[in-house]
């Protein structure tokens, strides 16, 4: 379908109760570059041509021009984000302005309009030279924010929209997009649902980076705050560092609502993350390891893909992966219902909704009272009575005297009902309760977790599959690789010399943000005083 670059007479109308008019003369700046916000223009009378501002030497580039009838704008009004263009009067006219708060109020009451609107913005953008992308998705969604900070990083140009907004309501609708399409990119050729970085990189032929020609000092398997913490003290000693990701920077800590007083968990990944890359660090998203071999000269970590990369020096930091109940449908609202983590992002979007958790840990009766604290009416969902499991009687007589919280104890999600999003749950009494179904916009699921150490990587592990480190147990069985080294086992090295285990994978770990933080620094030290006894 092709949009219109002007309003017929009757849509031109429609839109005048939503604007102010102003006399402008040949000259006169409508909008320019670093303008903190901009109107939507209506021209009923005169000439506005957009220019793209000079570089490296050459002049400005006219990029269109519009008439009476014209009407200025793009995605960057629905976003709230400045142009990078200016709007330049080139004869004397009339013309109306819509603010972006009347924008937004216009977009709700005239879904007719709004379509053409849109769907002109998005074809502007199409003409426009790069490799931009609109990115729609929910804002508390893992695999949205993994987009999010892989364009970031990769510095495609994006525009970025909450599909719970009005723009991203009306650009959903005009694509058409489902909520089981989310997080979906829009590119100038193709529209891409429920898409993952890999998929985003080979549509924009963006090159996935492959092994370095040359060893690397030292490489960090797992970006969480012990990862990125090994990587920062690395890469600040000179040692030429790669962490390897498989899934999204940051894992579960970016989930975390607040750290402290001053940041969110997801802040304080984005600001590690760029502090490791101001040092030098190589950040090779969309890379799972999927074996350790350390029979050779060096360390080899072999991927997924086929690749490998050869190492001094390894940091594994992979961290856990959430347990999850087996039942139906449970992959149709992974991020657009179901949530590990109860943070503020979650918070706001159910505020005053029905929300389930599921669980019987403290994180869970935490979840389920700042969830209450939020105005949501919270089912607590437990495998036996409160009193008969490991919660703290402190969470426990919180909960109990709440009068939005209902316990419902010896009890487990069996189903899960809704059609574009989450809409009710099934519970199961475990002791011949039989089954309701209750309305539930939210469930979060605190069921534990485990380390993700399936990999093969021939390290010791306890019976949680926990790495172990330090010195072994059986001293005897390990002792003639350590003699061969000359060395004992170091702080937070593994069965394997030079292979460090830090954070929540590693037997023992505090299982904290602060903690994490604090392992990773010392495996990375450790790490260099390995390679300074390989040489």
């Amino acid at each position: 379908m092709t949009y219109p670059e002007a309003l017929s007479g009757d849509q031109f109308a429609r839109l005048l109760s939503y604007a102010v008019v102003q006399q402008v003369r040949a000259g006169d700046v409508v909008f320019r570059p670093g303008d903190p916000a901009y109107d939507l223009v209506l021209i009923e009378s005169g000439r506005i041509v957009i220019v793209a501002p000079a570089a490296d030497g050459e002049p400005e580039a006219v990029v269109a021009a519009y008439g009476p009838g014209g009407f200025l704008g793009e995605l960057n009004l629905l976003t709230g984000q400045s142009t990078d263009l200016t709007a330049r009067v080139t004869q004397a006219g009339r013309i109306h302005r819509i603010s972006p708060a009347a924008l937004r109020r216009l977009l709700s009451d005239d879904p007719a309009v709004a379509d053409v609107l849109l769907g002109a913005f998005l074809a502007r953008r199409a003409r426009r030279p790069g490799r931009h992308v609109e990115i729609v998705g929910y804002p508390a969604s893992a695999d949205t924010i993994a987009l999010r900070m892989f364009v970031a990083r990769r510095g495609v140009p994006h525009v970025w929209l909450d599909a719970d907004s009005v723009a991203g309501r009306v650009l959903m609708r005009a694509t058409p997009l489902a909520a089981l399409d989310l997080p979906a990119v829009i590119t100038p050729d193709r529209v891409l649902r429920r898409v993952d970085a890999v998929q985003l990189a080979e549509a924009l032929g963006l090159p996935i980076r492959r092994s370095p020609a040359q060893p690397a000092d030292l490489t960090v398997i797992g970006s969480g705050p012990a990862g990125l913490a090994a990587a920062v003290y690395g890469a600040s000693e000179g040692l030429r560092t790669l962490v390897l990701e498989a899934g999204r920077v940051g894992g579960q800590a970016t989930t975390i609502a607040r750290l402290g007083d001053r940041f969110s968990g997801r802040e304080f990944i984005s600001q590690a993350a760029g502090q490791a890359e101001r040092l030098g660090v190589r950040l090779a998203g969309s890379r799972e390891a999927t074996g350790l071999d350390a029979t050779g000269q060096y360390l080899r970590i072999e991927l997924a893909d086929g690749a490998a990369i050869d190492t001094r020096a390894v940091v594994v930091a992979t961290g856990l992966r959430y347990r999850t109940p087996g039942i139906p449908r449970w992959a149709d609202f992974h991020g657009i219902g179901i949530h590990y983590a109860a943070s503020e992002c979650e918070a706001r979007a159910y505020r005053g909704m029905p929300v389930t958790v599921v669980g019987a840990s403290d994180a869970a009766g935490r979840a389920a009272l700042f969830l209450a604290g939020h105005d949501s009416p919270v089912i607590l969902a437990t495998s036996a009575r409160l009193s008969d499991t490991g919660m703290s009687a402190y969470l426990r007589d919180r909960i109990g005297a709440h009068p939005r919280i209902t316990v419902m104890a010896a009890t487990e999600v069996t189903g899960l009902f809704g059609g574009a999003s989450l809409e009710e749950v099934g519970l199961t009494g475990s002791q011949g309760g039989g089954t309701s179904r209750r309305a539930c916009r939210g469930l979060f699921c605190f069921l534990g977790a485990d380390p993700r150490t399936s990999w093969r990587h021939g390290l010791s592990v306890d019976r949680g599959g926990f790495i172990r480190t330090g010195a072994p147990r059986d001293e005897s069985a390990a002792s003639p690789v350590w003699a061969a080294l000359g060395r004992e086992p170091l702080p937070f090295e593994t069965s394997v010399p030079a292979v460090f285990a830090a954070g929540d994978v590693r037997h023992g770990s505090g299982k904290s943000v602060a903690v994490a933080v604090g392992e990773g620094t010392i495996a990375a030290r450790s790490a260099q005083t390995a390679i300074g006894f390989a040489v």
